[in-house]
């Protein structure tokens, strides 16, 4: 263990071998040292925000959506949660059976008792008594399509103070685009940035981060987007924060509903939905 400099103190070998970053013997290899930065590159951005949660209360619930092997939540359950005292909780949210149970056996076997692993959509997970009514932190990594849109709207139900997306795959608004291709291409110029099927998969999944962050500023949250760098393993690499601030609301609203109907995309509002605001705010604002 000493040799492995790259290491942080007092992190679970064992946890390190199962996913695949010290090789059985407990070494570093040149792709596993690659993997443990990536790894510590989206711990540093996460750390700061659980020990803000700290300082206003001593239990901290996580809820980790599209969890697949559950990689996040042991990391961060290792790192951080494992040496609170209290009722600190993860969740991991997952559809595949196999990858549940498997997640349930580690988190035994390691002796992490804070940690639980739900057979459930994102969707699913929105109304399921298995969760609390209020979570402080919501994650999803690569959570596919709408999977991301669902965990927005699983944070804001449950009055998460922080929310931490990777978006992937998102398909839904470019085949609204490409659907109302025909009648925008006469009335607009602008939608050449959308005319051949290439862009308008690219500029498709630009826009709906685009629309997921005003509906985030729509409900008070402050948002901000970096990037996951040395992400190499995957192309989605686009890193969403969002605080609660309780931030004004209007113009985020206006300039939603604005891009929609700009886009053609008056069908999706419900997706990306934000609170209605009353005439008096709009002229406050």
């Amino acid at each position: 263990m000493s040799n492995n400099h790259d290491i942080k103190p007092g992190q679970s070998v064992e946890l390190l071998k199962e996913l695949h970053i010290l090789t059985r013997d407990g070494k570093l290899n040149q792709d596993s040292r690659r993997k443990l930065k990536q790894v510590y590159h989206l711990y540093q951005f996460i750390e700061p925000l659980l020990q803000e949660v700290q300082q206003d209360h001593p239990d901290i619930t996580l809820v980790d959506h599209g969890a697949g092997k559950s990689y996040l939540g042991f990391i961060l359950y290792d790192l951080f949660f494992k040496n609170l005292n209290g009722k600190s909780h993860i969740y991991g949210i997952e559809t595949r059976d196999e990858l549940v149970k498997k997640s349930q056996e580690l988190a035994q076997r390691l002796g992490f008792p804070g940690m639980s692993f739900l057979n459930l959509s994102v969707a699913e997970s929105i109304s399921s008594t298995q969760l609390p009514e209020t979570v402080d932190v919501v994650t999803a990594l690569h959570a596919c399509n709408t999977a991301t849109d669902d965990a927005i709207r699983f944070a804001l139900q449950k009055k998460a103070k922080f929310i931490v997306l990777v978006p992937c795959c998102q398909a839904e608004v470019a085949s609204v685009l490409k659907k109302n291709k025909g009648k925008s291409l006469g009335r607009d110029a602008l939608t050449e940035i959308w005319r051949h099927p290439i862009h308008t998969r690219e500029f498709g999944s630009q826009v709906t981060n685009v629309l997921r962050c005003l509906q985030l500023e729509a409900h008070g949250y402050q948002v901000n987007v970096t990037e996951l760098v040395g992400w190499e393993h995957s192309m989605k690499n686009e890193l969403i924060i969002a605080s609660y601030k309780g931030l004004p609301t209007g113009r985020p609203s206006r300039r939603l509903q604005e891009v929609l109907r700009e886009l053609g995309l008056e069908e999706m509002g419900e997706r990306f939905f934000a609170p209605r605001i009353a005439p008096e705010s709009v002229s406050q604002e």
